[in-house]
C-alpha cells in the first residue's frame, strides 16, 4: 500500500491531477498547415500496408491467412494457391503456397498492427503513408497489386524458380541476396520481354546473388 500523503503533498493532492492541464495552458499553440505543409510521421507510424519481396523478386506472402484471422475488424481477405499449379516449376513465393488474392478494406481497417505481428514471414508491414482517402468506397478496397512493394533494381519479376539448391528456410533467414543466372535464363525463356531482365542480368553477373554460404542466422525479429 502507498503511504498516505502528508504536509504540502496532502494539501495539493486534490488538484495534483490538473498539473498537465495547467502546464499546457501556458504553451504556445502550434497549428500545422496541412496539406500545404506536411509534417513527417514518426518512424513506427502505422500507415498503409505493404507486401514485401525477397531480394530475387519472389513474394514473401505464403497465403497462410494468419493476418486475416488476426484482424479484429475483418478487413483482410486472403486466398492461398499452390506454386505447383504454376507452369514449368515457377514460383511466386518460396515453398509450397503463395497469396493469389489479397485484399485490405480500408473502410474497416483500424490500423492496429495485429496483422503484421501475426505474419510469420514478415511479408506484411506498414508504411508511413497516411493519405488514403478517395471518392468511392470501392476505391478503398486495395488489391494485391496495390499493396505489393515495387520491384527494386536487380529483382526479377515473379513467377520464376527459387534459387537452385535452396529451400524456403534459406529465404526466411535472408540468405538469398539476389537473382541467379539460372533464374534469369528461365525468365528470358518464358518471358523474353520482361522489363526486369536487364537489371536482373546485371545483378546476377556481379557474382553476389544466391544463397550466402556463410551468412549467420538472424537472432532478432526486427521489422523490415
Amino acid at each position: 500500500m502507498r503511504p498516505a500523503a502528508s504536509g504540502v503533498r496532502e494539501l495539493i493532492a486534490p488538484v495534483a491531477g490538473f498539473g498537465v492541464t495547467f502546464s499546457s495552458m501556458f504553451r504556445p499553440t502550434v497549428t500545422e498547415q496541412y496539406p500545404f505543409e506536411k509534417v513527417p510521421t514518426k518512424p513506427r507510424y502505422h500507415g498503409r500496408h505493404q507486401l514485401n519481396r525477397y531480394a530475387d523478386g519472389l513474394e514473401k506472402c505464403i497465403g497462410c491467412e494468419l493476418c486475416a484471422w488476426a484482424c479484429p475488424a475483418d478487413a483482410i481477405y486472403v486466398e492461398g494457391a499452390s506454386n505447383a499449379d504454376l507452369p514449368d516449376g515457377g514460383h511466386r513465393s518460396p515453398g509450397e503456397r503463395y497469396g493469389s488474392v489479397y485484399q485490405i478494406n480500408y473502410l474497416r481497417c483500424i490500423f492496429c498492427g495485429l496483422c503484421i505481428e501475426a505474419c510469420p514471414t514478415r511479408a506484411l508491414t506498414m508504411t508511413n503513408e497516411y493519405e488514403l482517402t478517395g471518392p468511392t468506397r470501392a476505391g478503398l478496397i486495395f488489391e494485391k497489386e496495390d499493396l505489393l512493394a515495387p520491384l527494386r533494381d536487380g529483382m526479377l519479376a515473379a513467377p520464376h524458380p527459387m534459387v537452385p539448391g535452396t529451400e524456403d528456410t534459406q529465404y526466411y533467414r535472408g540468405e538469398v541476396t539476389g537473382p541467379t543466372p539460372e533464374q534469369v535464363a528461365w525468365v528470358a525463356e518464358h518471358r523474353p520481354d520482361d522489363p526486369t531482365l536487364e537489371t536482373a542480368r546485371a545483378a546476377a553477373g556481379r557474382g553476389a546473388p544466391g544463397p550466402a554460404a556463410t551468412a549467420p542466422a538472424p537472432t532478432g525479429t526486427g521489422r523490415s
